[in-house]
């Protein structure tokens, strides 16, 4: 059985880890501009202030939230603002998003106060290739055994995740609709490109109360601050891509959203509801579409400021970001 001192052991020297493809394309003064602007559903939001309310502060990434089940037999074992996902079956588990090396024992923690041990995870998934989501598979695979499994379009950034030297696991490579199975539960990933190439967006259904439920872990489709959707020399169709991901994310359909950063589905309110009884907060078909409809307008009106500045050319106000 794994215990918090080997964990703690495998995890020394563990780093913070950003994606170089990622850092390539954010400028200097990235972090200070605040970007474009958008109203959606009552509510107003910059570019910054969008990728704020995702990521949290540093003691977001890394505190224990509350473990608690979610919908039928998906539970939460994450920080405040880095969601990892526990899906219990009869044949072992399946883990949804190893965080950060140093978030491994957080995890268990909440594993085990839930009374399930992380020794019985059998599949690691992930949503997609940054550090803050992917950076511990290789700690979590050398903890537990599990298999690694990831997008194919995501595999180059996973393998240039190297923490302390690992080299990052992938034990099977997966393309779009495939699916994952164990012990009667299936996820189906489904490639929602942008925001990595290889962006996930898992899809399942459960059970509860009797009735079915389509569940969707969004895998993100926001734009950093910084990153270029107009000649971006890595990847020029770039917004292209974010508009394909917008597409698949629009069909899927979706009665309770999750996401890989908890504020994508506004996790801390719902909990505090889940706290007080009635009807399960989670199940919110709605919320999936406005935080959709943010994404999506937050997208287009980055992309309009970056075609603007590129045509006024150098002197321009993307040009020297």
């Amino acid at each position: 059985m794994i215990n918090n001192s080997k964990l703690a052991g495998l995890a020394i020297g563990a780093a913070v880890f950003l994606v170089p493809a990622l850092r390539a394309q954010q400028a200097p003064n990235a972090a200070q501009d605040p970007g474009p602007q958008i109203s959606v559903d009552g509510y107003t939001y910059t570019q910054r202030t969008l990728f704020q309310r995702n990521i949290g502060g540093p003691d977001d990434q890394t505190t224990q939230f509350p473990p608690h089940k979610i919908i039928g037999n998906i539970y939460y074992v994450g920080t405040n603002s880095l969601a990892v996902f526990l899906v219990v079956t009869p044949d072992g588990d399946i883990l949804i998003n190893s965080t950060y090396e140093r978030n491994l024992p957080v995890i268990m923690k909440s594993v085990e106060q839930l009374g399930f041990k992380l020794s019985d995870t059998k599949i690691l998934l992930g949503s997609h290739a940054h550090g803050d989501h992917q950076e511990g598979d290789a700690l979590f695979k050398q903890a537990t055994g599990a298999q690694v499994m990831a997008m194919a379009e995501d595999v180059p950034a996973l393998e240039a995740m190297k923490p302390g030297g690992k080299t990052h696991p992938i034990d099977r490579v997966l393309h779009d609709g495939d699916e994952v199975t164990l012990g009667g539960s299936t996820l189906v990933a489904h490639l929602t490109p942008g925001h990595t190439r290889g962006c996930t967006t898992w899809a399942m259904k459960v059970q509860e109360g009797g009735k079915t439920y389509n569940v969707v872990i969004i895998c993100s489709m926001g734009v950093n601050p910084g990153v270029k959707l107009v000649n971006n020399p890595d990847v020029p169709d770039l917004a292209a891509e974010f508009t394909r991901g917008f597409e698949t994310m629009r069909s899927l359909p979706c009665d309770v959203p999750l996401g890989s950063h908890t504020g994508m589905y506004n996790m801390q309110e719902k909990y505090a509801k889940l706290e007080k009884g009635g009807p399960n907060p989670f199940i919110d078909p709605q919320g999936y579409k406005v935080e959709m409809d943010i994404d999506e307008a937050m997208f287009h009106a980055i992309l309009t400021q970056q075609q603007k500045d590129a045509a006024a050319g150098p002197g321009s106000t993307e040009s020297t970001r």
